[in-house]
């Protein structure tokens, strides 16, 4: 019996006679953060398309605070506990920050019926239990001041950071961020890991984390996995990935004499 919170086992994905994901595992503890890196086209995408329900397996099973959610809708996993990012930005440009998240916060408590009149302003104003729960995410991402701009007049950045709280109005346990750093300079890739550090303290959640900055990984990460054509090729903490010649050759670039 495993005390992982999410947990996938010996996952199988084909688009027709391609195998994009050939026996894949991954577990997630709670309150950890879990690193999965590999190369375009690895199968990163394809595996957090099965963890959020947005893909079946053709075989395998997906189980989430202990419930076989393989073939749940990725509603159902939200009421577990899931939410998600994507490398894409999916956000409206005439709403500000705050709107976002009370936004989010009503669709996660199933008032799916308020979204469309929410995005065109007659959603009514937001609850007092609503402003207290917007209001913490907005002072836990430091966005207190931006909270009622709109987010078509803010750096890529700070879209970014409106993301993570739109995952978190949902009140999640486990978190799925699909490349948050992509697009952002240095200084705001590190703005940004120093937000998810504060994220994981405060909230208590697990994260599982894509991103092709591999340092930045390593650097956040309890346990990382790699992926490589579909294939997990390494597993373990970062420790032993940054010391595994396999991965050093394929991803990291060969180690230096000092490492040797």
């Amino acid at each position: 019996m495993t005390d992982a919170l999410l947990q996938a086992t010996d996952i199988v994905v084909r688009f027709g006679g391609v195998v994009a994901l050939d026996g894949v595992s991954l577990e997630v503890s709670p309150s950890s953060i879990v690193g999965l890196v590999g190369p375009n086209g690895a199968g990163k995408t394809t595996l957090f398309g099965v963890l959020s329900g947005l893909l079946r397996p053709g075989s395998g099973t997906v189980n989430l605070a202990g419930v076989d959610v393989t073939r749940s809708s990725p509603q159902r996993r939200s009421r577990l506990g899931l939410s998600r990012t994507f490398q894409r930005l999916e956000l409206f440009g005439e709403l500000t920050v705050r709107d976002h998240l009370v936004v989010a916060h009503r669709v996660s408590r199933g008032r799916d019926r308020e979204f469309f009149r929410d995005l065109i302003g007659l959603g009514g104003r937001p609850s007092p239990g609503e402003d207290e729960a917007v209001n913490a995410i907005l002072q836990l991402l430091g966005l207190e001041d931006l909270a009622d701009r709109p987010v078509a007049l803010l750096p890529l950045g700070i879209g970014r950071l409106v993301e993570v709280g739109r995952a978190l109005a949902g009140e999640p346990r486990v978190m799925l961020l699909d490349e948050p750093t992509s697009g952002l300079g240095s200084h705001e890739t590190d703005q940004l890991a120093e937000t998810l550090r504060t994220v994981h303290m405060q909230r208590d959640v697990a994260i599982v984390l894509v991103e092709h900055d591999v340092e930045l990984v390593l650097a956040l990460a309890d346990a990382v996995t790699v992926l490589d054509f579909g294939k997990v090729i390494a597993q373990g903490s970062p420790a032993q990935i940054r010391g595994d010649r396999g991965v050093q050759a394929a991803y990291l670039g060969t180690a230096s004499e000092a490492d040797t």
